[in-house]
Parts: structure tokens; C-alpha cells; sequence
């Protein structure tokens, strides 16, 4: 009996494991692709050794048009936006998660709700509103609708950690003389810092791999972010430039493989309350 049960849970055991693996080719795969053929003198679809070894397709796309002003771009679209998303999700999960009130539930479930709008239902009532108002082809308009849009999901999330962050704490400062937003500035906020990494990096992600709302908001060229301007290592009649295609991924995953790298003490660190409170 014992042993058919333990012969049960290797079979399950093993099982997990195979389906593990199979999930990560699905991500390893790709990568592989990507690393390979940047260096791959003569590259296809295919995963395989490259025929040789060249610096060709870096040396292609290191130029101010194609990679350095994209980059750039984006940099600009998405840490402006991520910094405003941050800011006003902070500001509006505070009384959220301090004050109660009969609002409070159906407010956030508006927002959950909110979360699961798809952005391309909404695009072309947007698109429309911002040329009423001037905003097309803007990189203010662009960074406005890029917070908009994360802006639901950043104060779920902000809410839930600061949930985590003791009131007691805020009461003594309060007691000290200390405003609300005094208390949340140099309390709430540094309590919670991995709360705001994780806010930080979701929401800089999400923008920064994001081609359909740059692409319909903007329209000159030397606007694009790099999450656009990609499309253009696609040629005509399914022509690809498979290398320089692999090479500018690599350079455009290298601002959020160093945001992470950054912050990933802070995403780890818990919360630093240490004897803070004591009953």
C-alpha cells in the first residue's frame, strides 16, 4: 500500500516536471533564436549553431535612426508614464486603504472592472478625443493615456501592500503632529518599497512592450518609440532582416533586464518594519 502511494506520487512528481519543461522551451526557445541569430552571419527561423560568428547585425542597427532615437523615445514615453502611474497610484490608494467608507467597494470594483477593458475597444473613441483636443502626435498625449490605461491595475496592487503597512505607525506620527500625506511621504511609502518596485517594474514593462497605442497616437517618425520602429526589420513580400532583427531585440530588452537588475533588492527585501511595532 505504502508503496504503490509513493509509486503514485513519483508518477505525479514526474509528470509536473515534464509539463515544467515543456513550459520552459516554450520561453528558452525563442531566446535561444534571438541570441543566436545575432551573431549568425547567414540566419533563418530555424534554432541552430550559427554558420560563423559576426558583429555585422549590431553594427547595422547602432545608429541614431534605427536604434539610439527609438530608444530614446521610448525611454521618455514609458519612464514618464510610469513615473505619473506610480505618483497617482499612491495618492489614490492611501484613502483606499486608510479611511473606510461605503465607496470604497464599489470603487474598487470599478476598477477591477476597468482592468479588463482591452485597450483596442477603447482606441478609436481616444483617437478621436485626441484630436478634439490637440493630443495627437504628442509625446504629453501619449504618456497621459499610457498612465490612464495602467493606472486601474497600479492602484490595485499599490492598495494591497499598503494594506500590509501597519496604521499604528501613522497614528504616533499623527500624534507627532504629521499631516496625512507627511505620514504617507515619509512612512507608508518607504515601508512598503517593495510594493512600489513591483508597481515600478509591472507597469514600465507593460508600457515598454507595448505597440499599439504609440502606433495609433503618433504619427511622426521621429516620435516612435522602439516598440514601434521594430516593425521596420520587416520587410516586403515576407522579407525579414532575421539578424538585425535578433540584434535590436537584445538592445531593446536591455533597459528592463537593467531596471530589474536595479531594484530586484528592494522586490525581495519584504517589508522593513522590523520592531517598528510592538504589542
Amino acid at each position: 500500500m505504502a508503496l504503490s502511494l509513493a509509486s503514485r506520487r513519483r508518477g505525479r512528481r514526474l509528470a509536473a516536471d515534464a509539463g515544467l519543461l515543456v513550459v520552459a522551451a516554450a520561453f528558452v526557445l525563442p531566446l535561444l533564436w534571438v541570441l543566436l541569430s545575432s551573431v549568425d552571419p547567414h540566419p533563418d527561423l530555424q534554432v541552430k549553431a550559427p554558420d560563423g560568428f559576426t558583429w555585422d547585425n549590431f553594427d547595422a542597427i547602432m545608429n541614431q535612426q534605427v536604434t539610439f532615437t527609438p530608444l530614446l523615445n521610448s525611454l521618455i514615453l514609458c519612464g514618464g508614464a510610469t513615473l505619473l502611474t506610480v505618483v497617482c497610484a499612491a495618492l489614490a490608494a492611501y484613502p483606499l486603504s486608510r479611511f473606510r467608507s461605503r465607496l470604497n467597494r464599489p470603487f474598487l470594483l470599478t476598477i477591477l472592472f476597468a482592468t479588463s477593458l482591452p485597450i483596442t475597444a477603447i482606441m478609436v473613441p481616444v483617437y478621436a478625443l485626441f484630436v478634439q483636443v490637440n493630443l495627437i502626435d504628442t509625446m504629453q498625449g501619449t504618456i497621459f493615456f499610457f498612465a490612464a490605461s495602467q493606472l486601474p491595475f497600479a492602484i490595485w496592487l499599490m492598495k494591497n501592500f499598503m494594506d500590509g503597512v501597519p496604521k499604528e505607525l501613522e497614528e504616533a506620527a499623527w500624534t507627532d503632529g504629521a499631516s496625512s500625506m507627511q505620514s504617507l511621504i515619509r512612512i507608508v511609502l518607504p515601508l512598503m518599497g517593495p510594493g512600489v518596485a513591483v508597481v515600478t517594474v509591472f507597469s514600465f514593462v507593460v508600457m515598454w512592450g507595448n505597440f499599439f497605442v504609440p502606433f495609433m497616437l503618433l504619427i511622426t517618425e521621429d516620435q516612435m518609440p522602439a516598440s514601434v520602429s521594430i516593425n521596420d526589420f520587416f520587410g516586403n513580400r515576407g522579407l525579414v532582416a532575421y539578424g538585425q532583427l535578433a540584434a535590436f531585440s537584445i538592445v531593446y530588452s536591455t533597459p528592463v533586464i537593467l531596471l530589474y537588475v536595479l531594484i530586484a533588492r528592494r522586490l525581495g527585501g519584504g517589508f522593513a518594519l522590523g520592531g517598528a511595532v510592538k504589542g
